[in-house]
């Protein structure tokens, strides 16, 4: 079994814009997530709207996302927080909520509080 990597939107677009270069065309399929790649990786397109998506912020964010003893078992998890960056309790509980991860209020803070060290 193959191990998954998780990307960022910023990474899908550049991969794609990379593609259309080499190839000269992308398919349909390609250019309408292209499109969609291009809008969520800029500020309009971030949920908190006025961030843009970060490669390197998005990898450094999940690799620290990573270490969190009940975020580790759920790399998916961890690379979507990185991706969203919430900044409240409430949406962090959103994100974890689909994993069923128990993590009492202090411990959603202290998550908070890496989130903004990468991205404020």
């Amino acid at each position: 079994m193959t191990e998954e990597e998780f990307v960022d939107v910023a990474t899908v677009r550049d991969l794609l814009l990379d593609a259309q270069k080499r190839r000269g065309e992308l398919s349909y399929e390609q250019t309408m997530a292209l499109q969609h790649a291009e809008w969520s990786a800029s500020a309009q397109g971030h949920p908190s709207g006025n961030m843009k998506t970060d490669p390197k912020v998005f990898t450094d964010l999940y690799n620290q996302l990573m270490e969190n003893e009940k975020l580790n078992q759920y790399p998916e998890i961890s690379a979507k927080i990185a991706e969203l960056c919430p900044m409240s309790v409430p949406d962090i509980r959103v994100v974890i909520a689909s994993k069923r991860i128990a993590m009492d209020t202090s411990e959603i803070e202290e998550l908070i509080t890496i989130i903004r060290q990468h991205v404020l």
